[in-house]
């Protein structure tokens, strides 16, 4: 090859995904325990372990009919593909060569060779292959960051343009003509109700998901649906505090909400060594694999839409008549498993395949060409590109908003519900009564032998931040 040793190309996905896991493992494990010294990128842990162990790596010698089995690529190929990704290689080995470490590369994957050669096998993975998969990691971080930073600044985007829908609904709150006027009205009046009220009946069951899954596309979030759900939220979790500004905690709960999404999860490293381990010549993994966070996409914006067409469900069932405004009943119950944060384990997954779907397009594209058979055909590409750029605005405009506000209506409210200092202060606050109950406790522990008191509210609390 090019640079003197095997390609990815030709080297066997069970192989790729071995060595991958051991290095995941291992960087997972040193990351928790190293959790509570500092902050370590597990990207980075994963690239410097790579570069440590490469020499390691290539000198574990397998059979060669070990090595040619599970083939991303036929070998039959092998002399026509050579001539084709060696002028794509170069595009990434010309700013090393520069330096040396292209001749480094060369001379240690000849040395890895050479070594297994003369026991009459060949590295289970070449420095070229380590090489190559080292520069793929790369790739699908920026990428991850990178799109992860798009679904978030355009989803806040459309998010900050409800501020509006806001400053309307307080301005009538404090409106004490608005108030006076408020009367007794049919519920179906109410535009909550009949943008998403489908009727009662087992026969309008499967209509409310249809319009569940047909409204994530258009308006998947009305004036009417903003002010009925943070009308909710404010009698269920702030009814002493109608000042409430319910916009600035969304905003608050999607920046929280970021920085879980922009990390990279056991998870999700477990679908990257799954992909290389199916990626075998002639499955086309690559396309239908693309499928799995277009689906799961879907559901997800569907689910979300139903959620909001369950509350309005529940008062059109149980009142015919409401004064004033309508208030709908936060529950956990409208959420899969109870769970509402399964809801962001979702987005997190189809951020990330959809990223890592893309960034191994162009990886492909730039290191080996676009005619490299991993590539695949043309017909395979295009949809593979189509979906990616469909889930990404979707997901920016549509699923997000949706997920930002409808997770309020669980049965409890997030952190974000208090100003960043104010946390602190009640952290703050939480530890030095915790550091006193401790002290006054041992002082008179001795009067207390065998007797189990219930934790304090301030315990309780230090508990729910640590969590």
């Amino acid at each position: 090859m090019a640079e003197g040793g095997t390609t990815l190309e030709y080297t066997p996905t069970w192989v790729v995904a071995l060595v991958c896991s051991v290095i995941v493992i291992i960087s997972l494990a040193v990351e928790r325990f190293l959790h509570y010294i500092g902050k370590l990128m597990l990207l980075g842990f994963i690239s410097l372990l790579l570069t440590v162990f490469q020499g390691m790596i290539a000198k574990i010698c397998i059979s060669e009919e070990l090595a040619s089995k599970w083939l991303p690529c036929d070998k039959k190929e092998h002399k026509a593909a050579t001539k084709s990704t060696a002028h794509f290689e170069s595009f990434f080995s010309s700013f090393t060569s520069h330096h040396g470490a292209g001749r480094r590369l060369l001379a240690e994957s000849s040395a890895s060779s050479d070594y297994c050669a003369g026991k009459g096998k060949v590295p289970l993975l070449s420095i070229t292959a380590l090489h190559h998969l080292h520069i793929f990691i790369f790739v699908l971080a920026v990428v991850h960051v990178t799109f992860c930073a798009l679904t978030i600044l355009f989803g806040g985007a459309k998010i900050r343009k409800w501020k509006q829908w806001e400053d309307s609904a307080s301005k009538e709150e404090h409106n004490l003509a608005t108030v006076q006027s408020r009367r007794y009205i049919q519920v179906q009046d109410h535009d909550f109700i009949k943008n998403r009220f489908q009727g009662l009946g087992k026969s309008y069951v499967l209509m409310g998901w249809l319009h569940s899954f047909f409204k994530q596309f258009y308006g998947s979030v009305t004036k009417s649906d903003y002010t009925t759900l943070r009308l909710g939220f404010i009698m269920t979790h702030c009814r002493g505090n109608p000042k409430f500004n319910f916009h600035k905690y969304l905003m608050r709960t999607l920046e929280a909400d970021f920085k879980k999404v922009v990390g990279i999860s056991w998870y999700l490293w477990l679908f990257v060594v799954i992909f290389l381990l199916i990626n075998i010549d002639g499955w086309h993994t690559y396309f239908w694999i693309a499928f799995v966070p277009f689906i799961l996409l879907l559901a997800v914006g569907t689910k979300l839409e139903h959620i909001i067409s369950q509350l309005a469900h529940e008062v059109a069932e149980k009142h015919i008549a409401i004064e004033g405004d309508l208030v709908v009943q936060p529950s956990d119950d409208h959420f899969w498993f109870n769970r509402p944060r399964i809801v962001l384990i979702l987005i997190h997954i189809i951020l990330f395949q959809n990223s890592f779907e893309l960034a191994f397009f162009f990886w492909i594209w730039v290191q080996y060409g676009f005619d490299s058979c991993t590539m695949g055909q043309v017909r395979f590409i295009i949809p593979r590109l189509v979906i990616g750029c469909f889930i990404q605005f979707l997901c920016s405009y549509s699923t997000l908003p949706l997920y930002v506000i409808v997770t309020q209506m669980g049965s409890s409210f997030k952190k974000a519900i208090f100003d960043e200092h104010i946390q602190d202060g009640l952290v703050g606050w939480a530890r030095m009564a915790k550091k006193k109950n401790t002290n006054k406790n041992a002082a008179d522990g001795s009067s207390k032998v065998g007797h189990k008191e219930k934790s304090p509210p301030v315990i309780e609390l230090q508990k729910l931040s640590n969590k």
